[in-house]
């Protein structure tokens, strides 16, 4: 009887993994191809739309940049001067200092000129208390504000505070140790004008690795894949993640969420959904539920859009400490974000986001890493067994590999050869060799990374806003040209 309820729950199991699998692969084919699509309805775009009138136009809607700063001394100048390199008509730059505990806003007074003035500092989301705010002395710099707070433990608190100072209807929320695009204000704003008949609530784009990258005061002018393994892999879920993913999710408006290193949004919407949550740890992704929630409680007709060129470079981690300190962070908030809008769950009164969007992340980001554990865990129980088909057992493990490195593969190609990013060929060649690793060396970590942050989820261990440690960023040598 024993050995009969084994053999059941075994082939149960293993049925289910089929169906799941199945239905993965098919998602990403079909997200693959719906990102052709989109780039090429984009780049279309690209050929017809005039960017000159923006630029110089007066009723170009004005852009509040948000960057908010915990300990970034080692980089923090060189980063806000990259700010400010920003072609646009009407924008401003507001750097939360979030109490940092180094000489970071000492480099700010000293490198900007600021002087402490009294500002019409609006509380629509309650933060942790502003000590005070500065403005410089040189018109140079008119369009910077720092505020100095006192730390709330996370990066919205930091990004809230930002929020309230902020002049205009939109706001762009990026990290102060990313590195931007010059016309990346007007790209995020590009589909808020071109959109026809949604809100289009929030904007993303590409981000990609700074790691081995160029810079020349704060512009990036040689894009390089990076020469350490850990960051080249990075890279490389980049690449899979925004052009292929979430391209293919624009397309049919069901983006799951916008990235908290770079992304557009509309100011009132954030407002009246209350901001971000200081308590989670999924920042970006949380703001973003809310925001749709918003939008469809209140009869919005809402989009999000996303641009398949890269407008900003980060760095990556190096170390396996600080990468999995990240990891295990993100996915402590997705499972605080499930948990808290749980309700939204096929709910057809939340369109798109409850019948597409929350089942996806549900089955097949928050479960994936317990579903391949519980794979795992099944297969060496069948070995042991003896109930492993080994033939067939091979010949799946050889066709779930090979399609995940072309399914990657085919995104960095498809990348480059519409946006032409590296220079050589042979650099493209030695990004695609990683997607051959990534499933032995790469993916093991990002499966026990998550399993952690959902057990700390779980046991409610307590954290806070760390820091990455910052190596700072490659100068450009003698002679390279700048980037296109």
């Amino acid at each position: 009887m024993n050995g009969i309820f084994w053999e059941t729950a075994g082939k149960f199991f293993e049925s289910g993994i089929f169906v799941y699998g199945t239905t993965l692969l098919i998602t990403y084919a079909l997200l693959a191809t719906f990102s052709i699509i989109a780039v090429r309805a984009y780049a279309r775009k690209e050929q017809s739309y005039q960017a000159d009138p923006l630029l110089s136009s007066p009723l170009a809607p004005g852009i509040t940049v948000l960057a908010p700063a915990y300990n970034e001394g080692l980089t923090i100048i060189y980063n806000v001067r990259s700010l400010m390199t920003l072609v646009y008509p009407k924008y401003e730059i507001i750097v939360i200092n979030d109490g940092s505990t180094d000489n970071s806003l000492e480099q700010l007074i000293e490198a900007f000129e600021l002087v402490a003035v009294d500002f019409a500092y609006n509380v629509k989301i309650p933060t942790q208390p502003v000590r005070r705010i500065y403005k410089s002395s040189n018109p140079a710099y008119s369009q910077l504000t720092i505020i100095d707070k006192v730390n709330g433990k996370s990066k919205a608190d930091a990004v809230n505070a930002g929020i309230n100072a902020a002049s205009f209807d939109y706001f762009v929320c990026t990290d102060v140790d990313c590195i931007l695009h010059e016309h990346t204000l007007i790209e995020l704003i590009k589909p808020v004008l071109q959109e026809p008949k949604r809100r289009v609530i929030a904007t993303g784009a590409t981000l990609r690795i700074a790691n081995s990258c160029e810079f020349d005061q704060g512009v990036m002018t040689r894009m390089r894949p990076p020469k350490q393994l850990l960051p080249r892999f990075q890279e490389v879920e980049y690449i899979r993640a925004f052009v292929l993913g979430k391209m293919g999710w624009s397309l049919i408006n069901c983006v799951p969420n916008v990235s908290g290193g770079l992304g557009l949004f509309d100011k009132e919407v954030a407002i009246r959904s209350g901001g971000y949550d200081f308590s989670s740890f999924g920042e970006d992704m949380e703001l973003m539920t809310r925001m749709c929630r918003y939008a469809c409680d209140n009869g919005i007709d809402y989009a999000i859009r996303y641009v398949p060129r890269t407008l900003c470079w980060t760095e990556a981690p190096v170390t396996v400490r600080i990468f999995g300190r990240q990891r295990t962070r993100w996915a402590r908030g997705l499972a605080q974000l499930m948990h808290a809008h749980f309700r939204m769950f096929l709910r057809p009164r939340y369109g798109r986001m409850g019948m597409v969007i929350f089942p996806y992340n549900f089955f097949f980001e928050l479960l994936a890493p317990v579903v391949e554990v519980g794979g795992i865990i099944f297969y060496i129980t069948g070995a042991i067994l003896g109930w492993i088909n080994w033939p067939t057992a091979i010949l799946l493990l050889i066709f779930v590999y090979t399609y995940s490195v072309m399914i990657t593969t085919l995104a960095i190609l498809w990348d480059q050869l519409t946006f032409r990013y590296y220079k050589s060929w042979r650099e493209v060649a030695y990004l695609c060799f990683t997607p051959f690793m990534e499933m032995f060396l790469y993916h093991p970590l990002i499966v026990f990374f998550s399993l952690r942050g959902y057990f700390f989820f779980l046991t409610g261990k307590k954290s806070s806003w760390g820091n990455m440690q910052r190596r700072g960023f490659q100068q450009r040598t003698p002679g390279a040209a700048p980037a296109n």
